[in-house]
């Protein structure tokens, strides 16, 4: 059974988590983190986002988002897209 349909809205906020398959790490070093953050960054500048706050931790994330713009699936399936570690 699939996850219903997240509604999306101009102004909206969001609390955004991913985790690694099976909790395995998406981070092996610094780098990895520098390199979410970038593509983070990227995604902010593109997408039209806010992202007052993040944390990062070894096998998953967690995001505050707000969308002025109503957008967060096509930003999060470029963050997710594009931020892909090899293991």
């Amino acid at each position: 059974m699939s996850r219903p349909l997240r509604i999306e809205f101009q102004g909206a906020w969001y609390h955004v988590m991913n985790r690694g398959r099976r909790r395995e790490d998406i981070y092996q070093d610094e780098e990895d983190f520098h390199l979410f953050l970038k593509i983070l960054q990227d995604a902010v500048t593109m997408w039209n986002l806010e992202v007052p706050a993040y944390c990062l931790m070894s096998n998953h994330y967690h995001l505050l988002v707000q969308t002025p713009d109503g957008n967060l699936s096509r930003c999060m399936r470029h963050l997710n897209g594009v931020y892909t570690p090899e293991l």
